[in-house]
């Protein structure tokens, strides 16, 4: 592990006084469940590590005045989210949480941490970089678990967020601070994630040097709920994981959002899915049919090598 200078900031302001500009510069510290070994394995060598979950304002859960459903700090841990009465309207993120498969995990690992988690991909957490030779290593190699929506281009891991598919179906904004705390703007979660295109680019839109403090969920109405397809019951990553949250009127869905997660290197909202099951009943059938539209372009990782370039040496076949 590289040396760095360690700093534990207790406002929203000094944590934004101490960020870096320049990418790789500086990373934040939650939970601390991931970082840690990427530090370790020195994939991410950071000047500074930036400790936000001594911040008391990013650790409340509270409801919106304004719009009327409830802001969440990014440093809430998973478990005090699950016992919150004001977040047990959002069925889709409670069992999103109880399906970890691991008290540590709940206690330990925070919202924020979790939406920002970086990928699984084994290329990038053995020091390959984020795309691993642009792409070819995955392409190439051992590729289970990869991408097989959004894979056209370089980049072939998939967003490792477990919260971020059922929040984003369920219309969460972020708060988004910085540079300094006079900067602020509210997004559409969905719209933080990015699929990179060069080395150097991370998986989200946020600038080095801005935070998501808070992440606010609408109303809690309407019908919502999450599946994820995984090995067994432990706490490993899912391979594939979808959600939704509907508004049913008269026994049919007027609204849909589902979103996809463990399968692109964004979470990925398949609007394919949801006008599958517009205007029609919640029956085995159409649900059948939603998850047909959903998987209906994908497509497995395949080798396209750019012109005049080679598989990278040390490549796995």
């Amino acid at each position: 592990m590289k040396a760095f200078e360690y700093a534990q900031p207790t406002t929203q302001a000094e944590a934004l006084a101490l960020l870096s500009p320049e990418p790789g510069k500086c990373e934040l510290l939650a939970g601390g469940s991931d970082l840690v070994g990427l530090l370790e394995k020195m994939v991410l060598t950071p000047d500074r590590v930036v400790n936000i979950a001594e911040i008391d304002s990013m650790q409340q859960i509270e409801a919106d005045e304004i719009g009327g459903g409830v802001a969440i700090g990014a440093a809430v841990h998973l478990d005090d989210a699950l016992d919150s009465p004001l977040l047990a309207m959002y069925p889709a993120m409670m069992q999103v949480i109880s399906g970890l498969g691991s008290m540590q995990a709940q206690a330990q690992s925070t919202v924020g941490g979790d939406l920002f988690r970086r990928p699984s991909c084994w290329y990038f957490r053995s020091g390959n970089g984020l795309l691993a030779g642009g792409g070819q290593m995955v392409a190439l190699g051992d590729n289970r678990f990869h991408a097989i929506l959004g894979n056209d281009g370089p980049a072939k891991f998939v967003s490792a967020s477990r919260l971020a598919p059922a929040l984003i179906a369920l219309g969460a904004t972020a708060r988004v601070i910085g540079p300094t705390i006079d900067d602020e703007e509210f997004l559409p979660l969905e719209e933080l994630y990015r699929t990179p295109s060069r080395e150097g680019q991370r998986e989200t839109a946020l600038l080095p040097n801005q935070v998501v403090s808070h992440v606010i969920l609408p109303p809690g109405e309407g019908t919502s709920g999450i599946y994820e397809a995984k090995h067994g019951a432990g706490p490993g990553d899912p391979m594939a994981a979808a959600a939704a949250a509907l508004r049913i009127e008269g026994g049919v869905v007027r609204e849909a959002k589902i979103v996809l997660g463990q399968v692109a290197p964004t979470p990925w909202v398949s609007r394919e899915a949801a006008r599958a099951i517009v205007g029609q009943r919640v029956t085995p059938e159409t649900a059948a049919a939603a998850g047909r539209a959903a998987v209906a372009k994908a497509a497995p990782v395949r080798y396209r090598p750019s012109e005049g370039q080679h598989p990278p040496s040390g490549t796995v076949h």
